[in-house]
């Protein structure tokens, strides 16, 4: 055996043999662990400023878990892990089953950022979940639970709220993520002569469709689904812009349903994509709820959290969801309730009406730098925390100052550059 795992053995032993001493003491404030995160994704620390937070990142073992964390977690009454989604080894679930101890998983929000998470910008928005992730169907996830037993019908004030946050949402004609591109959408549809379908691919293999479906689907599947049951619509199929980029492999090729569908072959934007539109298909794609609040039919063939409120059409169920509940009601409860909202400049916790005029400003300020039309609310509160403006620049102002750039303007994904291909469709005569 090495030496430095006799090392770690031994440091084990001994903080192990310590926990009745730290519990009896009761002088040992509770810790919150943050396991398994990549490196990069250290702005966690800001979500949670009043917790004692120790990190360790992706390269933990099962021997360092139990000799240099589970001891001390026991020790310490009242701590909790913090993990990113599912990314979490079993033996640190199975030690938080067996010990009781508070498992919160991390996800990015319905509001994210300008760009892609890739590109290693902030999130606007997290959800923390004790159950299980929002896009679980096999579980009962906190917002779930809320939907499922809320009253709504006793907060009209919050009702209000959904109803002006689904108007100021679709006006600012954001999304989750904001890096499709504008476009003059009536040109590639063509003229509507008929029911016109949407199909919105996702990413094969996505945690929400492995958690979200119970029968193995893919995009081609479910084009060829609602071309279908729709035979004499116009079927558009949008695939992920993952998938376009060639940046996912193993992924359905769209050009292999081009015989029954308008194929996007360029990003756009869901705002543009969704005009004209009747009807929407999805597995389990957030765009689905984003077509909903538009007032557009939505087929969900998985089970993704808006659905099984009776406000979609199912072809999955869910008999934990027995409320009734509508459009306004689901939006209140995941975007308003449930997720959280942090301004990374300001270092503030926020609402999502800030989030929404913060994601406002940042899209402006990004493609063409005309902010005339961006409430003076927000223009007034860019500026640099106090804390760093007139100090002596530590290394970690350093570091807060070189996050506030890049959320200002994420550095870009660098992406194979593509071979020249060819248009999956002919454009559409005018």
């Amino acid at each position: 055996m090495k030496i430095d795992t006799l090392i770690r053995l031994a440091k084990g032993t001994y903080r192990w043999s310590a926990i009745p001493f730290s519990r009896l003491s009761q002088k040992s404030k509770p810790r919150s662990y943050v396991l398994g995160m990549s490196t990069w994704k250290d702005f966690i620390s800001y979500w949670l400023p009043n917790e004692d937070i120790v990190r360790r990142d992706k390269g933990l073992t099962r021997l360092d878990f139990y000799t240099s964390i589970a001891p001390w977690i026991l020790a310490r009454p009242g701590s909790k892990i913090y993990v990113w989604g599912y990314k979490v080894p079993d033996y640190v679930k199975s030690f938080t089953e067996k010990w009781k101890i508070p498992l919160v998983r991390v996800e990015d929000g319905f509001l994210r950022s300008v760009a892609l998470g890739a590109t290693k910008a902030p999130p606007l928005s997290l959800c923390f979940d004790m159950s299980a992730m929002y896009f679980d169907a096999t579980k009962q996830s906190d917002l779930e639970r809320l939907l499922q037993t809320y009253d709504f019908a006793g907060d009209p004030a919050l009702i209000r709220r959904a109803k002006v946050g689904i108007e100021s949402l679709i006006n600012s004609r954001l999304s989750k993520y904001n890096t499709s591109n504008d476009v003059n959408v009536e040109v590639i549809y063509g003229p509507k002569l008929r029911k016109r379908v949407l199909v919105v691919g996702q990413v094969e293999g996505d945690a929400s469709i492995e958690k979200g479906c119970s029968r193995k689907i893919n995009n081609n599947d479910l084009v060829m689904i609602a071309a279908r049951e729709n035979p004499n619509a116009q079927i558009i199929y949008k695939p992920h812009p993952e998938v376009l980029h060639g940046t996912r492999p193993n992924q359905s090729k769209p050009e292999e349903v081009k015989h029954v569908a308008l194929i996007l072959d360029q990003d756009i934007t869901l705002a543009d994509a969704f005009k004209t539109v009747d009807h929407v298909y999805t597995i389990t794609s957030l765009s689905g709820f984003e077509a909903l609040i538009r007032g557009i039919k939505v087929t969900c063939l998985g089970m993704p959290f808006y659905a099984g409120w009776g406000a979609t059409d199912d072809r999955q169920k869910c008999i934990r969801r027995t409320a009734k509940r509508s459009v306004e009601e689901i939006f209140a409860a995941s975007y308003i309730l449930y997720a959280n909202y942090y301004d990374p400049i300001l270092q503030k916790k926020m609402t999502f009406e800030g989030a929404l005029e913060l994601l406002t400003w940042m899209k402006a300020k990004q493609t063409d730098g005309d902010i005339a039309t961006v409430p003076t609310s927000v223009l007034s509160a860019r500026k640099l925390p106090e804390t760093i403006v007139g100090e002596t620049l530590t290394a970690n102002k350093i570091k807060l100052l070189r996050q506030t750039l890049d959320f200002l303007d994420p550095p870009k994904k660098t992406l194979p550059k593509p071979g020249a291909k060819k248009r999956l469709m002919p454009p559409a005569k005018r």
